[in-house]
């Protein structure tokens, strides 16, 4: 298929872009302290220039240390200083043919107050102690920190007005008094000269998601009765001072684009009447044209309403396109948008449509950094995002230990200039089990020139993403499994199906390596009573083996797996109570997940039993037991389904070692965990073979 639009070029105010194809700012956490580049995100960042990508715009990029600073390690444009270093990022993606943008930052009221006034400190202090403060703060961050935001043992984030904390922030938050906005007007400014002299393209203003900016123009959290409160002219005062200031002290050529979201999207969670609508937001982005800006980067929602800016896997692609056509039909200047684009085809039709002028592929471009080259030519197999979260989560966790986010579908990410050493020559490897890990490692090998033999003893490929995107709504889940197919078959590797090899069979074909990667079961307890029936567990559930039908059924478990086979159940018309031990539900599952689910459970009649212990399982009923009161309930149920958890599979291991071989246990069948285990797993791997 021929791409013609998403291959032309189109001007962003005087900036020439060479394709459409847009990399959004996306946090990811290779930074420093001291808001410099590292050698790991320069090179995450020109990967995707390499990959043919037209624009190229960084993370959040604080402007400001003491209340502007999102995280730990992230970018900086707040001191001189700071010039030098984005030269040298911008240089290394503009070889590649990219341009590159800036995205200014401040968290406002999301902010975590652990960073409030901290990051200064913490600047001082890793100098002092020449690298020894960050590997102690990061120590005792993870059990510290909570500590400190569960008892609000932490400074004030600043807001438009004093209002409650951001869904998903946590601490206190208090106004900016106007000398401080003032005071911030000119910091975005001074962060744009700073972009401007740094040969950095543009700038992009982050006016969306609900930060600082966003903030002023939301009447959720400006309720301010001077000039910067009010009326839609007074709200969006803060960001048009900043977009003339910027203007006249880097010139008029010099491009800005604004983020923004066009609708808040609080309607979408229950809250009707609540924050500006697209209505508004079109009004919003007449403004911002009015003041100059030279294009609109249309977005939406805001932490309150996360999954409408940050989708799970539920989400239709192009579900919010709705938004930037409004806008581009409203505006002259061009519009950016995501709109959880998910193919080349998508994309080119949105352009076609002209809901947009510029397709922006985030999460795309984390799980394959040459999607757009891939795109253009028509070669090689697109990795696509499966909507999982896991690189926000990873980020977000990451964060208070020192690492960076990363990606199921892609486990080089930070890892850009490693190079798999290419002398397979030809040698034999076999991998056994054809599962996430198992798909991964075949395909790494054959990178590195090995004759690779997958051998899956089911008649189907995809171990646990099979049953994973069984559930409602996550067939996505399973474009894992076809992209890693397609790669392998393109890179020559030979796949068995409904194969259980033997030591035998390997040694005839007397393989330089064994993987093994076998997967995972589900856990199986015995409980008390006098069950005659069969207890059946998740696996059985969403593999299809028993299909229940308007019965009661009992789901013992609440993890992400429990929640999900509880919607399957219910879609099949069944009466669900999900029963769980903890005292919250689906305790450390992302939270994105369970915002995702749980209200299509809520409006299936489920009901939730938390600090309940199953005990006993009968004929027609369960008995759980209060872990607090010790207390006893009878619930009548027709079946029970358990979803407490998988334990590894690798009983060849052993008979292996026995004949000679050394197999290296990779996935789930060493430690069960998520997709991202297993794929990370499988690269740690191949990596030392």
């Amino acid at each position: 298929m021929s791409y013609e639009i998403m291959s032309s070029p189109m001007k962003i105010g005087n900036c020439e872009i060479k394709n459409r194809i847009v990399l959004p700012p996306m946090l990811m956490g290779f930074g420093h302290f001291d808001g410099k580049p590292t050698e790991k995100l320069m090179n995450y960042y020109e990967e995707r220039a390499k990959g043919g990508c037209g624009l190229i715009m960084t993370e959040i990029t604080r402007v400001n240390d003491q209340t502007g600073s999102a995280a730990f390690a992230q970018l900086a444009a707040s001191h001189d200083y700071h010039i030098e270093p984005l030269r040298e990022l911008a240089q290394r993606v503009q070889r590649h043919g990219a341009k590159f943008f800036v995205q200014l930052h401040h968290p406002g009221r999301q902010n975590v107050g652990l960073l409030v006034g901290t990051v200064p400190l913490s600047i001082q202090l890793e100098k002092l102690t020449k690298g020894a403060y960050g590997k102690l703060l990061y120590k005792l961050t993870p059990k510290v920190g909570p500590l400190l935001l569960d008892r609000n043992i932490v400074p004030s984030s600043v807001a438009p007005s004093k209002c409650d904390p951001a869904y998903f922030a946590a601490g206190r938050v208090r106004a900016l008094r106007k000398g401080e906005i003032k005071e911030l007007e000119q910091q975005f400014i001074d962060a744009a000269v700073r972009v401007f002299k740094a040969g950095c393209d543009g700038v992009e203003l982050h006016s969306a998601h609900g930060y600082l900016l966003q903030q002023f123009l939301s009447p959720v959290t400006n309720q301010r009765t001077d000039e910067y409160g009010g009326p839609l002219e007074n709200r969006t005062r803060f960001i048009c001072n900043i977009i003339k200031g910027i203007k006249e002290a880097c010139g008029k050529d010099f491009p800005i684009i604004v983020r923004l979201s066009a609708d808040e999207c609080y309607r979408f969670i229950g809250q009707e009447g609540k924050g500006y609508t697209l209505a508004e937001g079109v009004k919003i982005a007449k403004i911002l044209e009015a003041a100059g800006v030279d294009a609109i980067d249309v977005s939406s929602a805001g932490y309150d309403t996360f999954n409408y800016w940050l989708e799970p896997v539920s989400f239709e692609p192009g579900w919010r396109k709705f938004m930037a056509k409004a806008i581009k039909e409203a505006v002259s200047i061009p519009v950016l948008a995501a709109n959880l684009i998910r193919s080349p085809e998508q994309a080119e039709a949105q352009l076609k449509e002209g809901v947009q002028d510029f397709v922006c592929l985030g999460r795309p471009q984390i799980a394959d950094p040459h999607w757009a080259n891939k795109a253009l030519s028509g070669e090689g197999t697109i990795k696509r995002c499966i909507c999982c979260l896991n690189c926000i989560e990873s980020m977000q966790n990451n964060a208070y230990i020192g690492s960076h986010g990363e990606c199921s579908v892609n486990p080089l990410v930070g890892h850009e200039t490693e190079e798999l050493p290419k002398n397979g020559n030809g040698r034999k490897v076999a991998v056994i089990g054809a599962g996430p890990a198992g798909l991964c490692a075949a395909e790494l090998l054959a990178d590195r020139g090995f004759d690779v033999h997958l051998y899956e003893k089911k008649d189907k490929v995809g171990g646990q993403i099979n049953l994973a995107s069984a559930p409602p709504e996550k067939a996505k889940t399973n474009w894992f499994t076809e992209d890693a197919v397609n790669a392998c078959l393109e890179k020559g590797v030979k796949i068995f199906t409904g194969k259980e090899i033997s030591a035998t069979e390997l040694k005839a074909l007397n393989p330089a390596a064994v993987i093994l990667a076998t997967g995972s079961e589900p856990v199986k307890p015995k409980f008390k009573g006098n069950c005659t029936g069969e207890v059946y567990t998740f696996e059985d559930i969403l593999s299809g083996r028993i299909n229940l039908e308007g019965k009661n059924v009992a789901v013992i478990g609440s993890g992400m797996t429990g929640l999900e086979t509880a919607h399957y159940l219910c879609e099949k018309g069944n009466k669900v109570t999900v029963v769980e031990m903890a005292k919250k539900l689906a305790p450390g599952t992302w939270m994105q997940h369970v915002d995702d689910v749980m209200p299509k459970l809520k409006d299936a009649g489920t009901v939730f039993m938390t600090s309940e212990k199953l005990n006993e399982i009968n004929d027609g009923y369960i008995v759980t037991e209060n872990v607090k009161t010790e207390e006893y309930t009878r619930v009548n149920v027709d079946h029970v389904v358990l979803a407490l958890g998988s334990r590894p599979v690798n009983y060849l291991e052993e008979e292996l070692k026995k004949n000679g071989f050394n197999p290296i246990v990779i996935g789930d069948s060493k430690k069960v965990g998520r997709i991202a285990d297993a794929t990370k797993s499988a690269y740690e791997a191949v990596k030392k073979i």
